[in-house]
């Protein structure tokens, strides 16, 4: 059985390939008579053992994207498994009976469920009594079983994971340093939790069974390892295992422990668990861990190396923390020069001192941490002015416990740019200013070495040239990318610009409702009143209080008045047309694919664009709802029809711009 399901992936991967290479390449890598004589093998194959892999040529899984995952609860608490770093307990833990070491794979735990030998459900582990449906996105899955010859309800757990190799793929194709992946598990949770199922299938995401759960009529003889073999006979990958007794325990540990240094799925431990099944059900279960099973975690490599300097790095709470840097060492098969000290407190405890001898490590083989001052030489200086802005700094303490107190260091600037990193986040996103490179992460960092305290400086980067190239992640390239991505930025658009200021309660719709009010002329708006802001359709009092209010403020005035001397901001030429547009006072709602449009932002500025305004959800305010999909009974098309608003598809959509443009042209 298991030599056809290899040969079944062999063939998948072949038939995907040349059928890429034919039709996206415009290549022929097999002949067609080739290729039929292999599809018709893999098919045989699959009507011999009843089984269909995702990804398997004979099957077509469609994309499909969603508004929301919905939650739904275990029948039973998924339990965490309490943790050991000593093969001895694990040796102790086994006693006189036989367990099973696997694997810990570090992803994201999914529960699977068959009926009729069809996959019908995937849930998330969640909080572990509340997980979110993701059956869409586990259907593409590289790995996984779409059918299987089992007829009854299969239950099964396991552990979606991407690889190193693959981690590695996808932060590459990213360009920004700081807005890369930290880790493989960060990677895949997001994968996994998508609301688009073609983003999932991009980042090939694999599936390591790792417990059954229900399969009622199986007898396996009361073995773990039989269940997971099992597993494996309906299409499986299961979670790789030894069956050792407690004597075998530390050669067993060593062997993984070698494994793991070369291996590409992600793990940060092992498993224990009793191989016989009666036995590890009669132990039960503690309020937070089961008692059949135990989490080995590996003991944390270290190195030893000398701290150079204690770097302050400014938060948007005020917050400062000290970062380690020290000469550069490797650790779990990568090299780390930094690692944060968290608060002044651990900094004192730890004695550090300029130049003092010290061990890292990384935490669960990720964090870099420092573990011990072998020197102490206690000389670090705490900083009486924040770095970002030259406020002053104080020392706060809170109390965890009774006799537990934490030293923090704060900046007691209310206005320090530290404190606006959320601010100059959304001043560089997408709708606003557009200026990639410049990750939240990234600003965090630039702001706290005191290179941006404006929207201003950022077009000033330049002059901070050599330090960005030698900051860790960062390079010539990179560097090199930044800058021309603030100089492509210098030309925007009135929308744009209102909108990254982040005035309070204004978007990126109400920013053009009001530009097209005012003509595009930025000195309007600067000095509108609130009556008149009001009267725009769509604002209302608060908006237009919010904007009155923030130009109100000397501050942000000279901030926008440095600002300008930046941009060129391009002024539209308005037409008779725009006097009266189209869709102007319509309210519109989009939900579902569309075909029309390269994606729905299009169709959304596409609307905008002609006067209406696009919302999330569907209220009484609503005229339309775009969804190509009109018969569904998805919840916005039930609320719409519920609160009689017409449903539109993307061609009824065109049609009604077509009337309503003729319409505007007779009045």
């Amino acid at each position: 059985m298991n030599q056809k399901l290899e040969r079944m992936k062999e063939l998948a991967v072949l038939l995907t390939e040349a059928s890429r290479a034919y039709y996206q390449a415009d290549d022929e890598i097999m002949s067609n008579l080739e290729y039929d004589r292999l599809y018709d093998e893999l098919t045989a194959l699959e009507k011999e053992t009843g089984t269909v892999l995702a990804g398997s040529p004979t099957v077509s899984v469609g994309y499909e994207a969603l508004d929301s995952l919905p939650k739904e609860r275990h029948e039973a608490p998924m339990l965490s498994l309490d943790k050991t770093k000593s093969p001895q307990a694990l040796a102790e833990f086994a006693g006189d009976h036989a367990i099973l070491l696997s694997w810990k794979l570090d992803g994201l735990t999914v529960v699977l469920t068959y009926q009729e030998g069809t996959l019908v459900k995937a849930v998330t582990r969640g909080n572990g009594e509340i997980g979110e449906v993701i059956t869409n996105n586990a259907k593409v899955f590289q790995n996984i079983p779409l059918r299987i010859p089992y007829q009854g309800e299969l239950v099964l757990r396991g552990e979606a994971i991407i690889t190193y190799p693959e981690f590695q793929r996808i932060n590459e194709e990213i360009d920004d340093v700081e807005a890369r992946y930290k880790n493989p598990r960060n990677l895949c949770s997001g994968s996994v939790r998508q609301l688009n199922n073609e983003i999932t299938a991009k980042r090939h995401v694999r599936f390591y069974a790792f417990a059954l759960v229900k399969a009622d009529g199986v007898d396996f003889q009361n073995s773990r390892g039989k269940q997971l073999d099992w597993l494996r006979s309906q299409g499986f990958e299961a979670v790789e295992y030894k069956k050792v007794t407690s004597e075998q325990v530390p050669e067993t540990v060593q062997w993984f422990a070698e494994k793991i240094q070369h291996y590409e799925v992600p793990s940060d431990g092992l498993v224990a668990l009793y191989d016989d099944i009666a036995y590890g059900r009669s132990l039960g279960h503690t309020a937070k861990f089961p008692r059949d099973s135990i989490a080995f975690k590996w003991k944390d490599e270290t190195a030893q190396t000398c701290l150079q300097a204690i770097e302050w790095s400014p938060s948007r709470t005020g917050l400062i923390n000290p970062v380690a840097i020290f000469d550069p060492v490797e650790l779990e098969g990568s090299t780390v020069s930094r690692a944060s000290v968290h608060n002044i407190s651990i900094l004192r405890s730890l004695k550090l001192g300029i130049g003092d001898r010290i061990t890292v490590y990384k935490a669960n083989m990720i964090i870099p941490q420092i573990a011990e001052n072998l020197t102490q030489s206690d000389n670090v200086e705490i900083p009486k002015v924040c770095p970002a802005c030259g406020g002053a700094t104080e020392i706060r303490s809170t109390s965890l416990r009774e006799a537990d107190t934490v030293e923090t260091l704060y900046c007691t600037n209310e206005k320090c740019s530290a404190k606006k990193i959320k601010l100059f986040t959304l001043f560089v996103s997408r709708d606003a200013l557009n200026i990639e490179g410049l990750s939240e992460a990234t600003l965090e960092k630039f702001i706290g070495h005191g290179f941006i305290h404006t929207f201003a400086d950022i077009f000033h980067l330049a002059e901070h040239r050599e330090a960005i190239v030698q900051m860790e992640g960062f390079g010539e390239k990179s560097y090199a990318n930044l800058i021309q991505s603030t100089e492509r930025a210098r030309e925007t658009t009135l929308p744009r610009l209102l909108y990254g200021l982040g005035i309070p309660n204004i978007g990126v719709a109400n920013a053009k409702l009001i530009c097209r009010s005012f003509v595009y002329d930025l000195e309007q708006i600067r000095t509108a009143t609130a009556e008149r802001l009001a009267e725009i359709e769509g604002l209302g009092e608060v908006i237009a209080a919010s904007v009155v209010d923030y130009f109100a403020d000397e501050d942000n005035q000279r901030v926008l008045d440095e600002l300008l001397l930046e941009l060129r901001v391009e002024k539209p030429e308005l037409s008779a047309d725009d006097a009266q547009q189209s869709l102007a006072g319509k309210t519109f709602v989009v939900t579902g694919s569309v075909e029309q449009f390269a994606n729905r932002n299009e169709l959304k500025a596409f609307i905008e664009e002609r006067g209406g305004k696009v919302t999330g959800s569907v209220t009484k305010k609503t005229d339309y709802l775009i969804n190509n999909d009109t018969a569904s009974s998805s919840t916005k098309n039930k609320k719409a029809k519920e609160l009689g608003i017409p449903i539109l598809s993307e061609a009824d959509f065109l049609e009604l711009c077509d009337t309503e443009s003729h319409a505007n042209e007779m009045v």
